[in-house]
């Protein structure tokens, strides 16, 4: 039976998971115990070292188990973020000499599209793809990108906005057969959904499936070509420099192999859960629209836009009621900016609200915020002077 996430006990209804997700309780004794037990320097040789090590390479090799890849193909970095500015400059810099072509997509994380940013101002070219209306890419025209000097594609495995999943799969058989290296961004599918195929590299965060903030992972495809961008380190499998992070490591790894464990039989009651806020917000509030793809997407997430009433106002007004909900660009909301994701997609891009629900949300919270949505949706228009109920 499904129950209160502890964020919800203490704010009221937590439903931003796609931000960050509670602590998971596997993971929480996991830092414990690594901090009392893993907290020596793992490139060390002595006794308390050598536990440290054990407890890093136990982890890596559980994340990697969960992502389809190698132990030694894992490192961890600091962040998701990092791990994006990571993999794919230090893919840039290796495949120099095949060219400084970049192509994204136009609906990527903003880490991506800063990173894509930065390569254009060094005097690289980038070549964004469209999406469709419910935000996805369109394979053969992701293809047609792809040219004879592309140094690396980037395809985000789910969109962490509206959730649509991405085909990353073709995408990638495309970008094989053109040669070209695929980064595959999966910060919101992972621990979610299978994890995707076909990737040369792959980056994630733990705070999304319930492992501590500060941990990231990227992971590079053994023969692939990678090289840092940042000065020589020895530590980190040479790709992320500094000393480890080890309590984090492992209790990103335990969090992760647990949410495996019981992932089918949640996503599927998570899933079931926004097919219920998919069909019953349009129907009790007017002038509404649902985004993304209603049903190659994420199980957690939906969004929706309203028109007529301002997507800050109505989250600050949801917040006050006792619900936790993102508005506007999930990875830029302090801008206030209209959100790259939904622009791509043509849509409405007021008023917009995302909700993703973390694991165990109840069923009842969703009640409470299907029961409270329309009244506060209609006061506030009532409030600007605009039509619509």
């Amino acid at each position: 039976m499904a129950t209160h996430g502890p964020a919800s006990d203490q704010f009221g209804a937590y439903l931003d998971a796609a931000s960050g997700e509670p602590l998971h309780p596997a993971a929480r004794a996991a830092l414990l115990a690594a901090l009392d037990g893993a907290w020596a320097d793992p490139a060390r040789l002595y006794g308390a070292a050598r536990a440290a090590r054990l407890a890093l390479d136990r982890a890596r090799a559980d994340v990697a188990g969960v992502l389809g890849a190698r132990a030694d193909e894992v490192a961890f970095t600091t962040s998701g973020t990092q791990a994006v500015h990571l993999g794919m400059l230090g893919a840039l810099r290796a495949r120099r000499r095949a060219g400084r072509h970049l192509v994204v997509s136009a609906v990527e994380h903003s880490s991506v599209l800063h990173t894509a940013e930065r390569h254009e101002a060094d005097g690289g070219e980038v070549t964004s793809v469209g999406v469709d209306r419910l935000g996805r890419v369109d394979p053969a025209e992701f293809a047609a990108a792809l040219r004879p000097d592309t140094a690396l594609a980037c395809l985000q495995s789910a969109n962490h906005e509206v959730g649509t999943v991405q085909p990353v799969a073709e995408v990638a058989a495309a970008c094989r057969a053109a040669g070209v290296p695929l980064l595959v961004d999966a910060a919101q599918s992972v621990g979610r959904v299978d994890p995707p195929d076909g990737w040369s590299y792959l980056t994630a965060s733990a705070h999304k499936w319930g492992g501590p903030a500060g941990v990231g992972v990227l992971a590079v495809r053994k023969g692939t070509r990678w090289r840092s961008p940042l000065p020589d380190d020895e530590r980190g499998a040479r790709r992320v420099p500094g000393f480890e992070n080890v309590p984090g490591a492992v209790a990103a790894a335990a969090a992760l192999t647990a949410v495996e464990s019981g992932r089918a039989a949640e996503s599927a009651r998570l899933s079931a859960l926004v097919e219920r806020i998919r069909t019953e917000v349009p129907r009790t509030i007017e002038d509404v629209e649902v985004v993304g793809d209603p049903v190659a997407r994420l199980p957690h997430l939906v969004t929706f836009s309203c028109l007529y009433v301002a997507g800050e106002a109505l989250l600050t007004e949801l917040d006050r009621l006792g619900f936790a909900v993102s508005s506007g660009s999930s990875c830029t909301a302090d801008t206030l900016r209209p959100s790259h994701v939904l622009e791509a997609m043509g849509v409405l891009t007021h008023g917009n609200v995302r909700v993703s629900l973390p694991r165990g949300a109840a069923a009842a919270d969703v009640d409470r915020f299907l029961a409270a949505l329309p009244g506060t949706v209609a006061r506030l228009r009532a409030a600007a002077g605009v039509g619509g109920a």
